[in-house]
């Protein structure tokens, strides 16, 4: 009897309490520190504010504190501010369809104040002194007065601190901060007029001075060698204006992480514009590649509808099939009238040269120079007595254990094709002969009977290359067609594999440490899986800021361009939905093993088919390459007389 009033009582409907239903607001908006940090930036921006500074502790977790010199919030309007669906920003349901303000709907500070240990200072230009009110996890206090400048200032302590579970879905300190990095870009290339200052843990991240010029700003958040390929559009049809930056098709990444999209404003995602944007790029990038895009849309309020998702990040336009045609028709003009290809033709070399000398640097690079070569000559102090040994045949590096991917592995470990040239050394930072030579054919060498394998180059095995692309085989009365990029990676998968899972993947220092500026995110990804790329023998470590500094790379890869490499490892990265460890180490060796092996419309050597072949037998699956395409197709002799009508 008492379970069945139980249930009765819970199957009456109630209205819920105000506290419950800013939690729930707050799991919807309030995702993660970063969730709050965008929130605070919009308040901030609607208050015309000119300066922002935003301080973060610890990811986020332990601190956000977002200050600046708006508008303020008046006296009377201070309890009503953490009060749920209170705003200042609409009146009435038509305002929604003309809102022109970053945030409206009422609901941020009281999810924020509800999970949260939260305080507010703020004064008006007509007040003489402020008011500071706190709320601890939804309880609030009484207003104060309290001397603070112009503006608000908003501090949260302990976010999540009454819902430890959200807590626990956090991620790494370096990881959230990534994600707070990204918020604070989206705002401060959406409003460049603004000063914008990021800390993280009392060090100054970003430090951002007002300026009308964007490419200006993006030079600063994505270095000098982006902002240098970046094309300029701009179009303006009826009241809709579409302008901005777009890349120049030699830069490109793995994912549309580099596509910026602002509307009013407002950073937002459209597939629809996404689309144009990749339509328009059709045939001048590979299949797979996006381009890099910072666009901005102005046009009317009450063309567009931004209330139909609770962070603003979507919306929906009136007429979206015209804002895809102005867009796709104003690139698809701008690039006909530009000569792409004598462009492409500059850097267009992909080999990572590692002794070639650095590009001549700005003036704003000096200071980073003279710091990286006093670090580097204290590096070459402590290893002076190993630089005499850094060839190919040098010693493994020791590298951190990674028993995630504990499966069987039965090929052998691998050396270049000079094994089949005696005595032949090769330095790995040894220039190829010509701009473009391609990656060496690496392949396994074994101790194995030697009637297992007696047939490899028998009478019955005529293999020849066509297209320099595919090997025909004649073998036991069937042709076999064997895609050589797809049989090369999967032989290089295995074999990168076992070195992984051995500690014993061979790792070249760099004398000179390369710098790679990333986005906020991308060098937080990096860092806070630099142990796993070490074991890849890929050597990443801070320099300041966004920079980084890569120390080493694997012997494999030698010939590999490393700048890309890495920005398509941070791309893999971001790019994964909350993997594990063994799945991130597998899509890691995949794209190594494919960087690695020999491309499609590459000439072999009847000694390198040779030599691709015999290995078809030493690794466990031959017949697919890490990504789970065909690496050879059989067409038999009964096929062949059926297709010449040959069959009775």
């Amino acid at each position: 009897m008492e379970r069945k009033a139980v249930v009765e009582s819970i199957s009456r409907i109630h209205q819920l309490d105000t506290s419950v239903i800013n939690k729930i607001a707050a799991g919807e908006v309030i995702e993660r520190p970063a969730s709050a940090v965008k929130e605070l930036l919009d308040n901030s921006i609607d208050a015309l504010a000119t300066r922002i500074e935003v301080d973060i502790m610890n990811g986020g977790v332990d601190l956000i504190r977002v200050v600046d010199n708006g508008e303020g919030i008046h006296p009377d309007d201070l309890l009503l501010a953490v009060a749920s669906n209170a705003t200042s920003k609409i009146s009435t349901a038509d305002d929604l369809f003309s809102v022109q303000t970053m945030g409206f709907r009422g609901e941020a500070l009281a999810s924020i104040s509800e999970v949260s240990h939260f305080r507010i200072r703020t004064r008006t230009a007509d007040q003489t002194q402020g008011l500071e009110f706190e709320v601890k996890t939804g309880i609030p206090g009484k207003p104060q007065p309290c001397g603070c400048p112009l503006g608000t200032s908003i501090e949260v302590r302990q976010l999540f601190a009454n819902t430890p579970v959200r807590r626990k879905f956090l991620k790494t300190t370096k990881t959230e901060f990534g994600h707070i990095s990204e918020q604070f870009t989206r705002a401060a290339l959406a409003h460049p007029r603004l000063y914008m200052v990021l800390r993280h843990n009392n060090k100054v991240i970003f430090d951002l001075p007002p300026s009308d010029n964007l490419l200006d700003r993006l030079r600063l958040f994505y270095g000098s060698k982006l902002a240098e390929q970046l094309i300029w559009v701009d179009s303006e049809v009826d009241d809709i204006r579409i302008w901005g930056y777009v890349s120049h098709p030699s830069e490109n990444k793995s994912t549309r992480k580099g596509q910026y999209l602002f509307l009013n404003g407002r950073w937002i995602q459209d597939r629809t514009l996404q689309h144009a944007l990749t339509e328009a790029y059709r045939g001048l990038l590979m299949v797979g590649r996006q381009p890099i895009s910072f666009l901005y849309l102005d046009m009317p309020a009450s063309q567009v509808d931004v209330n139909v998702h609770p962070t603003k990040s979507e919306v929906r336009f009136r007429d979206g099939q015209h804002l895809y045609r102005q867009l796709l028709s104003t690139l698809r003009s701008q690039f006909l009238s530009m000569d792409l290809q004598s462009q492409m033709s500059l850097g267009k070399k992909a080999d990572f040269d590692v002794t070639a000398p650095p590009p001549p640097l700005t003036p704003e690079q000096k200071q980073t120079q003279m710091e990286l070569t006093s670090w580097a000559k204290e590096q070459l102090n402590q290893v002076h007595d190993n630089l005499s040994d850094i060839k190919i045949s040098s010693a493994p590096r020791s590298v951190s254990p990674t028993s995630d991917l504990a499966a069987p592995f039965t090929a052998a470990d691998a050396i270049p094709l000079s094994h089949f040239q005696q005595n032949r050394e090769q330095s790995p930072v040894e220039l190829p002969e010509t701009e473009n030579e391609p990656a060496d054919l690496v392949v396994p060498d074994i101790d194995r009977p030697a009637d297992k394998f007696a047939d490899v180059a028998t009478s019955d095995l005529r293999p020849i290359q066509v297209l320099n692309c595919y090997i025909v085989v004649e073998n036991k009365g069937a042709l076999t067609i064997i895609d050589q990029h797809a049989l090369h990676e999967r032989i290089m998968y295995e074999y990168f594999r076992k070195r992984v899972l051995a500690q014993s993947v061979e790792a070249q220092k760099l004398l000179v440490p390369l710098t790679l500026e990333m986005s906020g995110k991308e060098a937080a990804l990096l860092l806070d899986h630099a142990e796993m790329l070490n074991s890849f023998g890929l050597g990443i470590e801070e320099f300041g800021g966004n920079t980084l500094l890569i120390t080493s790379y694997p012997v494999m890869l030698k010939k590999v361009n490393l700048e890309q490499l890495v920005r398509d490892i941070a791309d893999n990265l971001d790019n994964a939905k909350q993997p594990s460890r063994r799945d991130l180490l597998d899509d890691l060796i995949t794209m190594m093993s494919c960087k690695a092996a020999i491309k499609a419309g590459q000439r072999l050597t009847q000694e390198e088919i040779y030599s691709l072949l015999e290995q078809r037998h030493l690794i466990d699956d031959a017949h697919h390459c890490p990504h789970g395409r065909p690496s050879a197709l059989v067409l038999s002799h009964a096929e062949l007389d059926r297709q010449f009508g040959r069959m009775g």
